[in-house]
């Protein structure tokens, strides 16, 4: 197993009980949902946190693949996926009692839960900021890396501190349709090996 394996194999396991957190959440409302009142903003959040740690995964594989290995990387790999194991864990509630609303519990933690991925989010973009420096190609990738944080910032700050339902629900909905648009992106093409290099002769020259 290579360091980045290792490390990979780690940090994947935090971000998937990420994700187990929030499917166990969505089918333990729906089994009760003759009971409670689940709405469509519980929803939207939990699919939104959903594609923003696919998304995150797909980063880390993208930052990190050559990066060099080191126990500073595996601390910072561990803060992230805290961070967004904290935000999964409160998208539906703990317990659900006969009659309640999500929504209550959804306005009540919605603030917190887009917080703590901005938090993820401008953590990543810091450390990736330093796995670039020095590369050729750092002027472009800190380019994108800006215009995506700048995206970001733009829709998910402002979905954070709204009360207006609506809203909520067009400034998350937009970034989830980004999300989607990338996933039916086709994906970049691998490059092309090296041919091989012909060993020169090695018969003495006369």
């Amino acid at each position: 197993m290579s360091a980045f394996e290792f490390f990979f194999s780690f940090y994947g396991m935090v971000l998937g009980l990420s994700v187990a957190v929030i499917a166990t959440g969505f089918a333990t409302a729906v089994q009760h949902r003759k009971s409670i009142r689940i709405g469509w903003l519980t929803l939207l959040l939990a699919l939104f946190v959903s594609l923003d740690i696919a998304t995150f995964w797909d980063a880390a594989w993208h930052t990190f693949r050559d990066a060099p290995f080191s126990y500073g990387m595996l601390v910072v790999g561990l803060a992230i996926a805290l961070i967004y194991f904290i935000a999964a864990s409160l998208i539906f509630p703990h317990q659900i009692a006969d009659g309640m609303n999500l929504d209550d519990h959804f306005r009540r933690n919605k603030k917190v839960v887009l917080l703590l991925t901005v938090g993820a989010n401008l953590l990543m973009v810091i450390v990736a900021m330093a796995q670039i420096l020095g590369r050729p190609d750092a002027m472009a990738i800190v380019i994108t890396y800006a215009g995506s944080l700048l995206l970001y910032l733009v829709l998910i700050v402002p979905a954070a501190f709204t009360r207006k339902p609506k809203l909520f629900a067009v400034l998350v909905g937009l970034h989830v349709a980004v999300y989607l648009l990338i996933a039916c992106l086709p994906a970049a093409p691998a490059p092309a090996p090296a041919p091989p290099r012909i060993a020169a002769a090695s018969a003495p020259q006369a």
